[in-house]
């Protein structure tokens, strides 16, 4: 029961912020979807398609991997006892925000909504402004070098094209 309960709660500021808000949002300023009736809108429904499938899979991969690897979850209060450098970490240091970022953008394509996309930049904003003032300092002083190294080795938004070794010196 207590794991159902952690897994649960690693979900709570995802879904909310990929589904509850842009809901709302949606509601809110009565937005419709798209009208596909050209190549574009039907191309920008694929695109909005595929960003939504894709952030789901990182946001599932990431809690499960903060699960499995680092004994945690994604909440503040049973963070990760490991340094998690496997997987879509190997690449970029914060696949969990991409992934909600990447949902949140299918949505506001999908949806043609500019208050969608007023989301998406805000919660990038607001992200990278804690990544770098608390929680980055945070990993430095819960994982020391380790995290150090993976730092200055794995970009924080944009994905390196080849996956990063534990070890492995910058290049």
């Amino acid at each position: 029961m207590r794991l159902l309960i952690r897994a649960l709660f690693s979900l709570v500021l995802p879904f909310t912020i990929a589904i509850i808000i842009p809901v709302l949002v949606i509601l809110g300023f009565n937005n419709h979807l798209l009208a596909f009736d050209s190549a574009l809108s039907g191309a920008i429904l694929a695109i909005g398609t595929f960003l939504i499938v894709l952030g789901l899979g990182f946001v599932i991969y990431t809690n499960q991997a903060f699960f499995r690897i680092g004994r945690g979850t994604l909440a503040p209060w049973d963070p990760p006892k490991k340094l998690v450098v496997a997987g879509a970490y190997r690449y970029v240091r914060n696949p969990m925000i991409s992934g909600v970022l990447m949902i949140v953008l299918g949505e506001a394509l999908i949806f043609a909504s500019i208050e969608l996309f007023i989301l998406f930049a805000l919660f990038f904003i607001v992200n990278h402004v804690y990544f770098v003032y608390s929680e980055e300092p945070g990993l430095v002083k819960r994982f020391g070098d380790d995290y150090i190294l993976y730092k200055k080795n794995v970009p924080r938004w944009i994905p390196r094209l080849k996956p990063w070794k534990m070890g492995e010196k910058i290049k």
